[in-house]
C-alpha cells in the first residue's frame, strides 16, 4: 500500500514536470511565440505615474521620473527645485502631495481607447519603489507607507484603470522595476530582497490584476541569476493565470537586453531594426516619460510626427509605445490628450494599414540624396518629419513607408505628403497584375494606375481639403497582390 501511494506520488511529480512545456533556461523559454493579439495591436500608451509626479521636474531632456536619483546623486537643478519649492521635505514625505484627487480612470480610458491604442502600459512600480497599487511587500522593506493603498491618494490606482480598461476594447498591462534605488533591503542583502519582496510582488500582481502585459525594466543593476528571472519567466509561462497571452519583454538582467525574453525594447533608438525578432520603441511625447513641468509646447512631438513614428515602426515589423505623463492630481496634460486625439482621428479612418499588418519586403521607398540622417542628441524631436517633408540640404526623404496585411494580401503605400502639382506617385520595384485594384484608402476611390516597366505609376486626384481630413499621411490601398 506505501510502496503503491510512493509510486503514485512520484509518478504524479514526474508527470506535472514533464508536462511543463518551459524549462528555466533561455533556450527553452525563448521558444515561446510572442501572442498574436500584441503583434497586431500595433500600437500601446506608457504611463509614467507616481511620487515623482509630484515635483513633476527635471531639465528639459531628462527623465523627470528619475527626480529622487537625481537629489541623492547631486543633480544641481533638482535640488535647488525641491529647496524651493518643497523646503525640508524628503522625498519619501512628498507622497502625501500625491493625491491623485482627479483620477478618473474611466476618462484615461476613454482618451486611450480614442487614440486607436490597442494596450497600456501603466507603472506599477518604478525604481523609487512607490508601489501604485496596495502592495503587502512595501511594509516588509519600508518603516514608513510607501504604496498608494495606504499613503498619498489611499487607492488601487492600478486596479481602478484595470477595471476601466476592461470595459474598452484596450489591453490592460503594466511595468514593473525589478530593483530600487534605496531600498534597504536590496543594498543590504539582495537575495532576501529577490525572495521575499520581488517575487511576491510580482506574483501578486499577476495573480490580482491578470495582465496581459508584464514589463519589466531596471535589469541593468544585476543579472538574471540574482532576479531569478528565468525561473519566474518559466512559472509564469507554465502556472501563472496569464500564461497563455501575456507579452513579456527582455529586460531581465545585465546582458539580457537584446537577446533574451520576450519582446525587444528600444527605448530612443529610433534607428534599431531587428528583421529576426520581434521588438516595440518607446519614447516619451517630449523627451520625459514622467510629467516633467519643465517641457513647453515646442518640446513635444507634433501629431503628425507622433503618426509617422507609429506607420515607422509598423512598417518595419515592431510596435509602438508612446508615453504620457499624467500630474499629481490624476489629469492627462491637455497637449498630451490633445495628441491622442488628434492620433485616433487618424487611426479611425487609416487603421486598416497599422493593425494587423506586418514588415513588406521593404519598408520604405527613398528619394534622391543622402540617407544616413542621425538623430540629435535628447530622442531626435521631430525626426520623422526630418526624414519625411523637411529635410537637411543634401538629404534624401522617405517618400513611402509600405505596410502588408498578410491575411488579406493587401499592401498599403502611406505617403507623408500629397504629391505636389498633380504628379503621380511612382511606387519602384513593384509588379501589379493586370485587374489590380488600388484606391485612396480614406474615401474608397478608385486610383488610375500604369506599369511603367519595373515601377508602378499612380494618379491621385487633386487635393480636396473637404474631402481629405488624415492630413497627417495618406494611404493608397493595393488590393490583393
Amino acid at each position: 500500500m506505501k510502496k503503491s501511494l510512493l509510486f503514485a506520488i512520484l509518478s504524479t511529480g514526474w508527470a506535472a514536470l514533464c508536462a511543463q512545456e518551459y524549462q528555466p533556461t533561455w533556450e527553452s523559454l525563448d521558444r515561446r511565440a510572442v501572442p498574436q493579439w500584441y503583434k497586431d495591436a500595433k500600437f500601446g500608451i506608457f504611463i509614467h505615474w507616481g511620487v515623482y509626479s509630484v515635483p513633476g521636474f527635471s531639465k528639459v531632456g531628462q527623465y523627470a521620473e528619475w527626480y529622487q536619483n537625481g537629489l541623492r546623486t547631486g543633480d544641481t537643478a533638482r535640488i535647488r527645485y525641491q529647496r524651493d519649492v518643497f523646503g525640508d521635505l524628503t522625498y519619501y514625505q512628498l507622497a502625501d502631495r500625491f493625491k491623485a484627487e482627479l483620477y478618473n480612470p474611466d476618462e484615461w480610458a476613454h482618451v486611450i481607447e480614442e487614440s486607436g491604442a490597442r494596450y497600456v502600459v501603466l507603472t506599477s512600480k518604478h525604481h523609487d519603489g512607490w508601489a501604485n497599487w496596495p502592495s503587502a511587500a512595501t511594509s516588509l522593506a519600508w518603516n514608513f507607507p510607501w504604496n498608494a493603498g495606504v499613503a498619498g491618494p489611499h487607492r488601487d490606482l492600478l486596479g481602478d484603470l484595470f477595471k476601466a480598461l476592461r470595459k474598452t476594447s484596450v489591453h490592460p498591462g503594466m511595468y514593473y522595476s525589478l530593483y530600487e534605488w534605496y531600498n534597504p533591503l536590496w543594498l543590504n542583502d539582495r537575495p532576501r530582497y529577490v525572495n521575499e519582496y520581488m517575487w511576491p510582488q510580482m506574483k501578486d500582481l499577476i495573480n490580482t490584476y491578470r495582465p496581459d502585459v508584464f514589463w519589466t525594466d531596471g535589469d541593468w543593476e544585476d543579472s538574471d541569476t540574482t532576479f531569478r528571472s528565468r525561473e519566474f519567466l518559466a512559472w509564469m509561462y507554465n502556472e501563472s493565470p496569464v500564461k497563455d497571452h501575456v507579452v513579456t519583454y527582455d529586460r531581465w538582467g545585465r546582458g539580457i537586453r537584446f537577446h533574451h525574453g520576450g519582446v525587444y525594447t528600444p527605448e530612443y533608438q529610433p534607428d534599431l531594426d531587428f528583421k529576426d525578432h520581434y521588438w516595440e520603441e518607446s519614447r516619451g511625447m517630449g523627451f520625459s516619460y514622467g510629467y516633467n513641468r519643465a517641457e513647453d509646447a515646442w518640446d513635444y512631438n507634433s501629431a503628425q510626427s507622433l503618426v509617422l513614428q507609429l506607420i515607422d515602426k509598423v512598417s518595419r515589423g515592431g510596435n509602438f509605445l508612446l508615453d504620457i505623463g499624467p500630474d499629481a492630481h490624476g489629469k492627462i496634460p491637455p497637449i498630451m490628450e490633445e495628441r491622442l486625439l488628434q492620433m485616433g482621428r487618424w487611426m479611425k479612418i487609416n487603421h486598416e494599414a497599422i493593425y494587423g499588418a506586418a514588415r513588406w519586403k521593404t519598408a520604405s521607398q527613398w528619394g534622391k540624396g543622402r540617407t544616413d540622417y542621425k538623430p540629435p542628441k535628447g530622442g531626435g524631436g521631430d525626426l520623422l518629419l526630418k526624414l519625411t517633408i523637411d529635410p537637411d540640404p543634401g538629404y534624401a526623404v522617405k517618400e513611402c513607408f509600405f505596410t502588408y496585411n498578410p491575411e488579406r494580401k493587401d499592401l498599403y503605400v502611406c505617403l507623408p505628403k500629397w504629391p505636389e502639382g498633380g504628379a503621380p506617385f511612382v511606387v519602384r520595384d513593384l509588379a501589379l497584375p493586370a485587374g489590380a485594384k488600388v484606391q485612396l484608402l480614406e474615401t474608397q476611390q478608385a486610383l488610375k494606375w500604369s506599369q511603367e516597366g519595373k515601377d508602378v505609376k499612380i494618379t491621385l486626384p487633386p487635393f480636396d481639403p473637404n474631402r481629405m481630413t488624415s492630413a497627417y499621411a495618406y494611404v493608397i490601398k493595393i488590393s490583393s497582390i
